[in-house]
């Protein structure tokens, strides 16, 4: 899943999310956040991504 493409209802809460910290910590299971490195489609997506995670960084200014 994707948790920047959630586009529940502020009200509603995901499930993704919730799993996330749920699952954490459990030896088995491992969560992987990817990155723009990971991105291997245009350069364009890796500059909305970067634009985006600087967005969330600077909280959103």
């Amino acid at each position: 899943g994707d948790i920047t493409q959630i586009d529940l209802p502020d009200s509603k809460k995901s499930g993704l999310i919730e799993a996330m910290k749920v699952l954490k910590g459990i030896d088995d299971i491992n969560i992987h956040r990817f990155t723009e490195k990971d991105v291997v489609r245009h350069k364009l997506v890796q500059d909305i991504i970067k634009a985006y995670e600087k967005y969330n960084n600077e909280g959103r200014k």
